[in-house]
């Protein structure tokens, strides 16, 4: 390679770090510097450097800033999948190459519900098999019910469901591996919009959005009946992608977890997330797996990979 053609290459190699990219997804997450920085652990202005030093090295604006915090523009949310593989791939490298099983072999069948499987498990599964290649997984999307009736009777190994709608956990064990809060999605020029915080009697005089997966529909009627109010009318859509569209249009209003919150629709009409001001319980993910008999190698080294990128938490076991 010439000289000419190594300069333009190094030109050509983006200047960030990986402490500029834990800040970025951080502030991503929280919506706001001071709170993102405060779980991270170094000063505001700190943080305000670095994301300002990222959005140099990368040419573009990756928040927008406004009186309530910071929201992703749409060059910031497809950079955001990007910084968290980097963030996951260097995670990995520095631990978990170190103590695989050698050779391991075969094959799982890896149960999960629609939204744990589209939003949360497939970039684990795809890390998984880099490290392992041959071990075939194969993910397998079952409803909560059969999920929880195939543990129990040892037709199923492992699984990764939402365990905040799981009816029992009688039979098999279950470890949270992540949490994420619900909040209120509406157009960006919706009356709402300007709100730092809404309550059930601003929502009831518009539509509510259900999607029909995941018994979203059953927890939205709790809601609704433990706030003792009504919406103007039920829309549900099978449909995640033309949810985001009609609230992004102003046909409606809907509750939803950060985890399969996006700042766009696929037309590119904004989103607009608002924290209400009654408590709903946080959304948690997490593994399941039979108790009896003993975990085959694949499911065991499985459930231990997804277990290094959760929190800490103990397990929990029924086995009556």
């Amino acid at each position: 390679m010439s000289k000419t053609a190594a300069s333009a290459e190094a030109r050509s190699i983006p200047r960030f770090t990986f402490r500029q990219l834990h800040y970025f997804a951080a502030a991503a997450r929280c919506e706001q510097i001071s709170v993102a920085a405060a779980e991270v652990g170094v000063s505001q202005s700190a943080m305000t450097l670095a994301i300002a030093e990222l959005e140099r090295s990368v040419g573009a604006t990756l928040f927008e800033r406004g009186r309530l915090g910071v929201s992703l523009t749409f060059e910031g949310q497809a950079f955001l999948q990007q910084a968290e593989g980097l963030l996951h791939a260097a995670q990995e490298a520095s631990r978990l190459p170190f103590h695989r099983p050698a050779g391991l072999s075969g094959r799982l069948e890896l149960a999960a519900t629609y939204t744990v499987q589209g939003y949360f498990l497939m970039p684990m599964v795809a890390r998984f098999r880099k490290l392992f290649p041959n071990v075939e997984v194969v993910p397998i999307e079952l409803q909560r019910p059969e999920i929880e009736s195939r543990l129990r009777d040892g037709s199923l190994e492992l699984a990764v469901v939402l365990l905040s709608n799981l009816e029992s956990r009688m039979g098999f064990a279950t470890r949270m591996l992540a949490s994420s809060r619900r909040q209120v999605w509406v157009s960006h020029n919706h009356p709402l919009a300007g709100r730092s915080v809404v309550t059930w009697t601003d929502l009831a005089p518009y539509p509510y959005i259900v999607p029909m997966m995941d018994e979203a529909d059953r927890n939205s009627k709790r809601y609704w009946q433990q706030a003792g109010l009504e919406p103007a009318s039920w829309i549900r859509t099978s449909s995640m992608e033309a949810l985001r569209e009609m609230v992004a249009l102003g046909l409606g209003v809907t509750i939803l977890s950060d985890m399969v919150y996006r700042t766009w629709s696929l037309d590119g009409r904004r989103i607009q997330p608002l924290p209400l001001d009654q408590h709903l319980p946080v959304m948690e993910i997490g593994l399941a797996w039979r108790t009896s008999p003993v975990l085959s190698t694949c499911a065991a080294a499985f459930r231990e990979f997804l277990g290094r990128n959760g929190p800490q938490a103990p397990d929990v076991a029924d086995a009556g």
